[in-house]
């Protein structure tokens, strides 16, 4: 098939490496955000085949193009597109994992000994001139010694961050609906099981209608006064009033945040306190792990209109064989 006549419609933003080689293969349009109605005449709209997306594609959007066959989603989540409507249009929708596991397993090792050890915290301390004006920096409270993680969501990031854990010699239990039976580590059938057993709990899940705001007060109070949280999963699992009064009364120890309830954030009301880490959403935010990620995005999209095969579809949309 000749993709030069296949039309890929980009909304918004998107890693310049997917325009770049899109532009190489397809006849690329682009709109500059999802504000109001899509801005293409019908002509275009009957054209665009295929979807390029970062971030949430509006279903409106999705009904104003009758001919769209795929949506190649440039992220390991997939929540900003509903499966449910394109599985009705027959519509594919695909994501990227695995080239990103690596990285976000990483940053959560990392987000989590900044938690508890205050790492960013002691580093300003030196570059600020107070360590030579007011000598050392205090004493961590906390320490990753003897601890007791709990995951929520051992998929495939999951398991790396487990296993990453282990050198630490840290006791290591885990979440999820259904339990694997392929790892040793102690399995606690619900969440609220899970916190009232662990002093460490790292989310690691999607963002669906089940897991909104899963994390809440009920469960921050199950993890307790020298509890940490770490959050490299997503925002809406979190209830962020409920954390930030845990955070300031003592009901947990600290946390660890790479993701927030609305993107980009202020993060206002956990600014002030001294046992938050915050990131703005970088855990996969490497050259090297973001190029990846952009080529399995054009990937998909050349190998479903080449023969209808991609390399990564979600569970909701399966190819048919």
């Amino acid at each position: 098939m000749t993709q030069n006549k296949v039309t890929v419609l980009v909304p918004g933003r998107i890693h310049p490496r997917v325009i770049s080689r899109l532009q190489e293969q397809f006849d690329v349009v682009t709109v500059a955000d999802q504000k109001g109605d899509l801005a293409l005449d019908d002509a275009t709209r009957e054209k665009v085949r295929g979807v390029a997306l970062s971030g949430k594609l509006q279903a409106e959007w999705v009904e104003k193009l009758p001919n769209l066959q795929i949506i190649s989603n440039f992220g390991v989540g997939y929540d900003g597109v509903d499966t449910k409507q394109a599985a009705a249009r027959g519509i594919i929708v695909t994501h990227t994992p695995n080239v990103l596991n690596d990285e976000v397993a990483d940053t959560a090792i990392g987000l989590l000994l900044n938690t508890i050890r205050r790492l960013p915290v002691a580093e300003d301390w030196l570059r600020s001139g107070r360590w030579a004006a007011e000598g050392p920096f205090a004493l961590s409270p906390l320490s990753l010694k003897g601890r007791s993680v709990g995951i929520l969501g051992l998929g495939r990031i999951g398991l790396e961050i487990a296993q990453r854990l282990e050198p630490f010699k840290v006791k290591i239990g885990y979440h999820t609906r259904t339990q694997r039976s392929d790892v040793s580590y102690t399995y606690f059938s619900s969440l609220k099981a899970m916190a009232e057993e662990v002093d460490t709990l790292i989310s690691i899940i999607p963002g669906t209608a089940e897991t909104h705001k899963i994390i809440n007060a009920e469960i921050l109070s199950a993890l307790g006064p020298n509890g940490v949280f770490i959050n490299v999963g997503r925002g809406t699992s979190v209830d962020e009033a409920t954390l930030e009064a845990a955070l300031r009364n003592g009901t947990i120890a600290a946390a660890g945040l790479d993701v927030f309830y609305t993107e980009p954030t202020k993060a206002g009301g956990f600014l002030d306190l001294d046992n938050i880490s915050m990131l703005p959403h970088v855990a996969s935010a490497s050259v090297p792990t973001r190029n990846a990620m952009a080529d399995l995005v054009v990937d998909n999209l050349i190998g479903w209109f080449d023969d209808k095969k991609v390399l990564t579809p979600v569970p909701e949309t399966p190819v048919k064989a």
